[in-house]
C-alpha cells in the first residue's frame, strides 16, 4: 500500500509538471497587458532608458505553478526525480513543437482557409502560422532557460534545506523559486531576443526586470498554496510515509 501511495504521487506531481511546462510553452505567445487586465492604467515605468509598462508573456501565469511543483517533487523525492521530469519535459516539449512544425507545413484545405466572422474574413492557416509557429531562438531560448532554472532551483533548496532542516519550508521553496526564476527571466529573453532577434541590450534588460517582477510577487502570493498542497500529500501518505520519504529525498 505505501508502494503504491509513492508510485500514485510521484506520477500525479510528475504529469501535472509536465502538462503545465508544456502548456506554458505554448500560451507564451500570447502579450497581454496586466494593468488592463485589473483596470488599472499602464504603470510606464522607465528601465534602463525604456518606457515600459506590465506586458507579460501568458505563460509567465503557469511558470510560477511549475517551480512551485519543482519544489513539491524535490520535498518527496530528491533532485533525482525533479531531474528525470525535467528532462521529460524539455524532451516532450521539443517534441510538441516538433510536431506543431510539422501540422504547419501540411497543405490546409480549401474550405478551411477562410473563416468568416462578425470582425470579418480571417486567415486561418496565416493564424495558425502566426499563433503556433515560433521563432527557432524562442524554442531554444525557452529550453535551455527551463533547465537551467531547474538546476539552480534544485541546488538552491537543497543548500537551505540542508542548514535548516525540515523547518522553514517557506524559505528554501520560495528562496530557491526566486533565485531560478531571476536566472530564468533573463536567459530566455537573451537568448531569444539579443542573440536571436538583435534586440537592444538595455531592452532586453528592461523587459527581464518586469517579467521578474511579475514572478517574484506570484511567488510570494502562491506561497500559502506550497503548504495546502504539503499539507494534502501529507494527509495521503501518512506522517510516517512522508517523513521518510522526505528524509530519503535530502540524503540524495
Amino acid at each position: 500500500m505505501k508502494e503504491s501511495k509513492r508510485n500514485i504521487l510521484f506520477l500525479v506531481l510528475g504529469a501535472f509538471f509536465i502538462a503545465n511546462a508544456i502548456i506554458a510553452e505554448f500560451i507564451g505567445v500570447k502579450i497581454f497587458s496586466f494593468e488592463k487586465t485589473i483596470g488599472i492604467s499602464p504603470l510606464d515605468w522607465n528601465i534602463f532608458g525604456n518606457i515600459l509598462s506590465l506586458n507579460l508573456t501568458a505563460g509567465v501565469l503557469l511558470w510560477p505553478v511549475v517551480f512551485i511543483m519543482t519544489d513539491i517533487i524535490n520535498e518527496y523525492f530528491g533532485h533525482n526525480g525533479v531531474r528525470l521530469f525535467s528532462y521529460i519535459a524539455a524532451g516532450l516539449v521539443a517534441y510538441a513543437f516538433a510536431a506543431v512544425y510539422f501540422a504547419i507545413k501540411l497543405t490546409p484545405s480549401d474550405f478551411w482557409v477562410i473563416k468568416k466572422t462578425s470582425l470579418g474574413d480571417v486567415n486561418m492557416q496565416s493564424a495558425f502560422n502566426a499563433i503556433f509557429g515560433q521563432g527557432l531562438w524562442i524554442i531554444i531560448g525557452s529550453l535551455v532557460a527551463f533547465l537551467i532554472g531547474q538546476i539552480v532551483d534544485v541546488w538552491v533548496f537543497h543548500y537551505v534545506k540542508q542548514r535548516t532542516g525540515e523547518k522553514y519550508l517557506w524559505l528554501r521553496s520560495t528562496g530557491s523559486t526566486l533565485v531560478s526564476q531571476l536566472i530564468d527571466s533573463f536567459v530566455v529573453l537573451f537568448i531569444a531576443f539579443y542573440i536571436g532577434s538583435g534586440w537592444d541590450l538595455k531592452l532586453v534588460l528592461g523587459i527581464g526586470v518586469v517579467n521578474y517582477l511579475y514572478k517574484f510577487v506570484a511567488a510570494i502570493v502562491l506561497t500559502p498554496l506550497l503548504y495546502i498542497v504539503h499539507s494534502v500529500i501529507d494527509k495521503y501518505l501518512g506522517k510516517e510515509l512522508a517523513h521518510k520519504m522526505m528524509e530519503e529525498a535530502a540524503k540524495q
